[in-house]
C-alpha cells in the first residue's frame, strides 16, 4: 500500500465515526474526500497530541484590533507600537477579536472571515503580531452577517448560500430553545421566492447557519485551514453551544455540537498538534465543563464562572462560594487547560452563578454593578419572562467598593482580583482595558445604545500614553503592578496550568487561600488573598509549611523567618508565599 493510500486510511479512520454521528452514512465518504483532498498538503509531520502547548509562562492580551487608535495610522499597527514598547516582555500570547468586514456586533457578525476590515488594517499587520505573540482568532461558527455573500446567495436562491441556512415555519413551537437574548429567535427575510422565516440566535443581523448541511463543515474547515496558516495558535469557537439545532429540544449543547468539537480537533490536531481550541460557552459551569468532553473536545474552556465569583468575593469581603465553587472545580484533563479572566469584550456573564450564589448575595451583586454605573442585560427564558444575561461594567470600575458603598480601596481591590486570577489553576487572559484600569464607558453606550459597549472603550494612543506617563493615574499605577506580577508568576513553575491546586480553610472568612505544586513537585506556593477593607492575619503555621524549607512572599519579597508568627496583610494585600525564590 503507498504511503498516500496508507494516510488516507489513516485520516478516514480518524473521522468517519464521527462523521457518522451526524451526517447520512452515505454522505460520509464522499465528504471525506473532499476534506481529505482540501488538508493533504497541511499535514503536520507527526500527528500525536501536542501534551506540552503551554507552561506557566503563558499569559494572554484580550483586544480589539482598535481598542487604541493614532489619527492617521493603521489600528492594527498602533496596536502592534503599543504592544511592543508596553507589552513585549510581559505577555505571550494576543486575542485580537474579530477583525473581519462586519456589518453589527463589534466584528461579530461576520461578512467575510478571509479579509480584514480595511478600516484596521490588512493580513500583513496581523501576521506582524502573530510572528511576536502567540495568536489567537475568533471563528465566529454559529452565525454569519446578513450582508455574508452566502446570505445573499439564499435570498436570491442561488447555490451554494440558498442551503446554508435553516428555514423554519414561524407557527413552529420553539419554546424550548435556550436564549441568550430577548429577540425573537426567527428572524423574517424577503427572498426571490417569498418571506422566509430563518433562524437567528442572536439578532437579525446575525443568521444561524445549518451544519446539517455537510457543505457549512467544510466551508468553515476551510476558514480553520486559513488561520492556521495565517498563524494562529488559538482558535476561539464563538458561541458554539448553540451551534446544532433540533426542533423539539433546547437547541443548546446538543450532541451533534460536541462531535463537531471532536471532528474539528482531530482535523487541527493532523495539520497542527500544537494549535489549541477553544470553547466560548457563557453557562452554568456543569454545562461549560462538559465542552472538555473526555479530553477529546476543546483544548481550553473559558473559566466563566470565575469573574462573578470574584466579584462577589470582593464586594461581601468574604469567600465562602468562591471556596465552595473551587472545591467543585475538577482539574483539566490532561492536554486541556482553563482560560482564566475578569474581564473580556462582553459583560459578566450571570448565568454561570446558577447554584453557586445564594439569592441575596446575588441581588446585592446586581445592585452593586448599577450603582457603580453599570448596565444589566437581560435574556428571555422559555416561559417568556425575562432574567439577567450579563452585568455590563467595567471591571475596574466594578471594584469602586462593596456591598456597603464606594470607598477609596478601588486600585488596591482590583489588583486583588486580577491576582486572584493570575493564581488559580489555568492560563491567564487580560483583558486589555484591565491592563489599563479603563473605566465606564457611558458615552460609548449612549452613542450605540448597547449596553456592552460600557466596556469596549477606544483610547486614544496620544491620551493613553499621557496617561502612563504620569506616576499617579490609574493606568499608570495598575499597568505597572500587573505587568510586575505577571513576570513574577511566569517564573513559577507551581503556577503551570497543569499544577495541583487545593482549596485551604482558614477560619478568617475574609482570606481567600489556596495551595499550588508544580507538576513535579518541586515547588509549592500559598496564595493569600485579603478580601476585605481591614488589615487580617494569618498564623503561617496553618498553612503546614515544612519548617526545613526557606519561604518567601515573591509577591512584596518579606523572607519568612518564623513559621509560627502570624502573617499580616494589608486590606487588599494579596501573597504568594513559596519555597522556591
Amino acid at each position: 500500500m503507498s504511503e498516500a493510500n496508507k494516510q488516507f486510511d489513516y485520516f478516514s479512520l480518524r473521522l468517519k465515526p464521527l462523521l457518522e454521528t451526524f451526517y447520512d452514512k452515505k454522505t460520509v465518504p464522499h465528504l471525506i474526500e473532499k476534506l481529505y483532498y482540501l488538508l493533504k498538503e497541511d499535514f503536520a509531520d507527526r500527528t500525536e497530541e501536542d501534551l506540552n502547548k503551554w507552561t506557566q509562562n503563558n499569559v494572554q492580551l484580550i483586544t480589539y484590533g482598535n481598542s487604541i487608535v493614532n489619527e492617521g495610522e493603521r489600528p492594527l499597527v498602533t496596536l502592534d507600537r503599543f504592544l511592543e514598547e508596553n507589552l513585549r516582555d510581559t505577555l505571550t500570547g494576543v486575542h485580537i477579536l474579530p477583525f473581519s468586514p462586519y456589518s453589527s456586533d463589534d466584528g461579530f457578525s461576520v461578512i467575510d472571515y478571509l479579509q480584514v476590515n480595511p478600516e484596521l488594517g490588512d493580513w500583513e499587520d496581523i501576521r506582524r503580531i502573530a510572528g511576536k505573540f502567540n495568536l489567537m482568532v475568533d471563528l465566529v461558527i454559529n452565525h454569519v452577517s446578513s450582508q455574508h455573500v452566502w446570505f445573499e446567495q439564499f435570498k436570491q436562491g442561488i447555490k451554494p448560500g440558498c442551503d446554508y441556512f435553516i428555514e423554519v415555519d414561524p407557527s413552529t413551537d420553539l419554546s424550548a430553545v435556550v436564549r441568550p437574548r430577548s429577540t425573537p429567535v426567527l428572524t423574517k427575510v424577503s427572498t426571490v421566492n417569498g418571506d422566509k422565516y430563518v433562524w437567528a440566535t442572536f439578532s437579525e443581523d446575525q443568521i444561524d447557519v445549518n451544519f446539517a448541511n455537510p457543505d457549512v463543515l467544510l466551508e468553515y474547515v476551510k476558514i480553520i485551514l486559513f488561520y492556521i496558516r495565517e498563524g494562529a495558535k488559538y482558535i476561539r469557537l464563538d458561541a458554539v453551544g448553540f451551534l446544532w439545532k433540533k426542533i423539539g429540544t433546547s437547541c443548546i449543547h446538543l450532541p451533534e455540537t460536541h462531535n463537531v468539537i471532536r471532528l474539528l480537533r482531530e482535523i487541527v490536531q493532523m495539520l497542527n498538534p500544537i494549535v489549541a481550541l477553544i470553547s466560548e460557552t457563557n453557562v452554568p459551569n456543569l454545562e461549560n465543563l462538559s465542552y472538555f468532553g473526555n479530553r477529546n473536545e476543546a483544548h481550553m474552556i473559558y473559566n466563566f464562572s470565575l469573574p462573578p465569583l470574584v466579584l462577589n468575593a470582593l464586594l461581601q469581603g468574604k469567600s465562602d462560594h468562591l471556596k465552595t465553587w473551587m472545591m467543585s472545580m475538577p482539574p483539566a484533563p490532561i492536554g486541556c487547560a482553563y482560560l482564566n479572566f475578569t474581564a473580556s469584550h462582553d459583560g459578566i456573564g450571570l448565568r454561570p452563578t446558577e447554584g453557586l450564589l445564594d439569592e441575596n448575595e446575588y441581588q446585592t451583586l446586581l445592585q452593586k454593578v448599577q450603582d457603580f454605573g453599570g448596565k444589566i442585560s437581560m435574556r428571555k427564558k422559555s416561559d417568556g419572562t425575562e432574567s439577567p444575561y450579563e452585568a455590563n461594567i467595567s471591571f475596574f470600575d466594578a471594584m469602586k467598593g462593596t456591598a456597603k458603598g464606594e470607598d477609596k480601596w478601588q486600585i488596591q481591590r482590583f489588583l486583588c482580583s486580577q491576582t486572584i486570577m493570575l493564581a488559580v489553576e489555568g492560563i491567564p487572559g487580560f483583558y486589555i482595558h484591565s491592563l489599563l484600569a479603563t473605566p465606564n464607558d457611558l458615552e460609548g453606550v449612549e452613542k450605540t445604545g448597547r449596553n456592552r459597549s460600557i466596556n469596549r472603550h477606544q483610547w486614544n494612543y496620544q491620551e493613553l500614553e499621557k496617561r502612563l506617563k504620569n506616576p499617579k493615574s490609574p493606568q499608570s499605577i495598575v499597568l505597572k503592578e500587573l505587568s510586575r506580577r505577571i513576570k513574577i508568576r511566569r517564573q513559577q513553575t507551581a503556577f503551570h496550568p497543569n499544577a495541583t491546586q487545593y482549596t485551604l480553610h482558614p477560619l478568617n472568612k475574609a482570606l481567600f487561600v489556596f495551595w499550588r505544586q508544580s507538576v513535579y513537585r518541586e515547588q509549592s506556593i500559598f496564595c493569600i488573598n485579603n478580601l476585605s477593607d481591614r488589615t487580617q492575619k494569618l498564623r503561617l503555621s496553618d498553612l503546614n509549611l515544612i519548617i526545613t524549607d526557606p519561604w518567601c512572599d515573591v509577591l512584596s519579597g518579606q523572607i519568612i523567618d518564623n513559621l509560627y508568627d502570624k502573617f499580616t496583610l494589608k486590606p487588599y494585600q494579596c501573597a504568594w508565599i513559596t519555597n522556591k525564590f
